[in-house]
């Protein structure tokens, strides 16, 4: 039997100031999807909803066939990555990475191990004593990636953590990403990526779904997407930054 989706937003409504949101989605289990359109679309609050930090009006949210509609984010089998990495800047680099399986810092000699290995996993082994203000902008992100990974979620959302990056180091963050997700042993994360970069969905998701004003308008293989097969407002807007020969 296959495994439940990952993620569903089923008849989802949520509205603020003048957004009307409509949303119907499901993200299978160890899929990339990429998530994009024009700024103000509703991509970073669909990651919201699916976290927890916003609650719908209507609908309901499911992962891996449980109804998490009412639970908080702390409750719910995902990892979430931002572009401020939300990093401690008191706490070393160990300690921030270890809140992701020992939030108030009681920390097993197993924890410590796990720890470190995580750290090793993305090139920050000797970093521990680190603090985030001693560290590059890609440095700080492969701690938070750290953190994420540790703590071993069937699900990653990922609002545009790596937009701050250059190109190359953009590339080569997601490259580890996908490296790491790659040897979870419980079969492959499941990935939610909100991008302004469509060559990036190209080179990583399995899927692409395009909002527009609150509503997922288009949502298929990668290549169909940013092709803007069969749907002209995709095509509009990717304009001559279609990345898919």
């Amino acid at each position: 039997m296959s495994a439940a989706p990952a993620l569903v937003l089923d008849g989802v409504r949520f509205s603020y100031e003048a957004m009307r949101m409509r949303l119907d989605l499901a993200v299978e289990a160890g899929e990339w999807l990429a998530l994009i359109g024009p700024s103000g679309a509703g991509k970073s609050t669909l990651l919201d909803i699916a976290a927890g930090f916003a609650e719908p009006d209507a609908g309901r949210v499911l992962m891996a066939g449980a109804d998490v509609t009412r639970r908080p984010p702390a409750e719910r089998p995902l990892s979430i990555l931002f572009q401020d990495n939300n990093l401690f800047t008191h706490l070393d680099v160990f300690r921030n990475v270890a809140l992701g399986i020992a939030p108030g810092l009681r920390v097993s000699r197993a924890d410590r191990a796990r720890v470190a290995a995580a750290l090793e996993a993305v090139g920050l082994a000797g970093f521990e004593t680190r603090r985030p203000a001693e560290m590059s902008g890609g440095e700080r992100q492969r701690v938070a990636l750290a953190r994420a990974f540790l703590r071993d979620r069937p699900l990653l959302l990922l609002d545009e953590p790596f937009a701050a990056l250059g190109p190359a180091l953009r590339q080569e963050m997601l490259a580890l990403l996908q490296s790491l997700r790659a040897e979870r042993k419980g079969g492959p994360a499941a990935v939610v990526m909100v991008t302004h970069h469509p060559e990036d969905a190209a080179d990583h998701a399995d899927r692409v779904a395009f909002l527009e004003a609150g509503e997922i308008v288009a949502v298929g293989p990668t290549r169909d997407v940013l092709t803007g097969q069969g749907e002209p407002r995709v095509a509009a807007y990717l304009g001559t930054a279609k990345t898919v020969p």
